[in-house]
């Protein structure tokens, strides 16, 4: 809801007489550490800065998930990510189908993702009953469809690769992976060799986010090591008998450590991410001048229409696809009793590419006129995808419900007419 709020303050403020908005944005801040210093504008700090903390807790998401999650199980990844391929391979050739050259052509990763909060957030509010396996199952797609979307924004939106500072990227890399290895539990060593690894990555020309996903992906999602239980009880005991302030910070401390620094880190970053970063991010991007003339260019711009088709076609027919190809060389289950309808209505649903979609629209475009363009597809087909979603799932539940008769959102209606049978009592 607040993502919601933002954009819809960012499309008005963008369109109040004068050029505020763009001003504000365009604002410059210094950051200096001696002789050391790093400018940019406002709109870059939230970009380039900012969004590398979504980007940790997207990596620290599929990293737990991986580990001690739902995504341990080949069988009930093969499906979600085999439709997550589909759903970034399609939707990129639609776009090409509309802009094959020329300058708008340099925009195909921008319909390839999806936006997990969103996503989430109008199947919560506005899908069919009992709809924990569904959102499992477009959970898994949208971790998976994340991999894909940072990996191309990583290789193909990235310009001017300095080999020096990469080289000093991936010692920080190696310190990451030494600390996991040797199994360090205190965070603030990961974090200060993850703001490192931003320094060096930024410097590289590599987008800084994916630093941000690096880290996430390297802090331990389990328990370091099996004592810390034992050290909990024994200080725990300490404190019962005689507190004082030395053996409650030594508790403190043994608490902290059996808690996988993944989960302590997810736990102080998400209301920093979600209620935060994500949008401040929305307020700073989805602004754009909707005059007469610029709705009318959008309105044939075949930027905008490719866009807005890759998202709803494109997204729809390669997530069920992807997802079929799956389920019929049996590589894989569906979660409960989703079905193939839900798969389409979910689809649908992942239409809405709206964080990621505009971030790689402001990286793929210096030219204004583009990535307004850009943006407006982004913002109707995001629109169209949450109401068609919406609709067709809401239809799809009362024909294939998603829940179980001891499912507590109620059992689905009794059939009735002459095959209804007898042996089965009203509710």
């Amino acid at each position: 809801m607040l993502l919601l709020v933002a954009a819809v303050a960012a499309l008005v403020w963008a369109n109040l007489p004068g050029d505020s908005y763009e001003s504000f944005w365009h604002t410059e801040a210094l950051v200096r550490v001696g002789d050391a210093s790093l400018a940019l504008d406002l709109r870059h700090w939230v970009n380039d800065g900012a969004m590398s903390l979504f980007f940790l807790a997207v990596g620290l998401e599929i990293s737990r998930e991986v580990t001690v999650g739902e995504l341990r199980n080949p069988r009930a990844v093969f499906v979600p990510v085999l439709g997550a391929i589909g759903g970034i391979v399609l939707p990129a050739l639609v776009f090409f189908a509309f802009n094959p050259s020329g300058p708008a052509a340099h925009g195909w990763g921008i319909p390839v993702s999806t936006d997990t909060a969103f996503v989430v957030g109008i199947l919560a509010l506005f899908g069919p009953r009992c709809p924990d396996q569904l959102r499992l199952f477009l959970l898994t797609l949208a971790i998976a469809d994340d991999i894909g979307a940072i990996t191309i924004m990583a290789f193909f939106y990235s310009e001017g690769v300095s080999a020096t500072a990469l080289g000093l990227a991936a010692l920080f890399v190696v310190v990451l992976v030494m600390l996991r290895w040797v199994g360090v539990w205190q965070l603030r060593l990961y974090v200060m060799a993850g703001l490192g690894l931003w320094g060096t990555v930024y410097a590289s020309g590599v987008h800084p986010t994916l630093a941000g996903v690096i880290l996430g992906l390297l802090v331990p999602a389990t328990p370091v090591d099996p004592r810390q239980r034992e050290w909990l009880r024994f200080y725990g005991r300490a404190v019962i008998e005689r507190a004082d302030a030395a053996r409650a910070r030594l508790a403190v401390l043994a608490t902290r450590a059996t808690v996988p620094a993944n989960d302590r880190l997810q736990d102080a970053l998400h209301p920093i991410s979600a209620f935060l970063v994500v949008p401040i991010f929305g307020l700073a991007n989805a602004g754009v001048r909707l005059d007469m003339e610029t709705i009318r260019r959008a309105a044939t711009s075949p930027l905008t229409i490719g866009v807005v088709v890759a998202l709803l076609v494109g997204k729809t027919i390669g997530i069920s696809v992807g997802s079929a190809v799956a389920l019929r060389t049996r590589l894989g289950d569906l979660p409960g009793r989703v079905r193939y309808g839900h798969l389409i209505g979910g689809g649908l649903l992942a239409g809405i590419g709206f964080t990621i979609s505009l971030f790689i629209a402001d990286l793929a475009f210096q030219d204004e006129l583009l990535r307004d363009e850009a943006k407006i597809g982004v913002l109707a087909g995001s629109l169209l995808a949450a109401v068609l979603g919406s609709l067709a799932l809401r239809y799809l539940g009362e024909r294939l419900p998603l829940c179980t008769v001891d499912d507590s959102g109620g059992a689905p209606p009794l059939p009735t007419g002459p095959w209804r049978d007898p042996t089965l009592a009203q509710p």
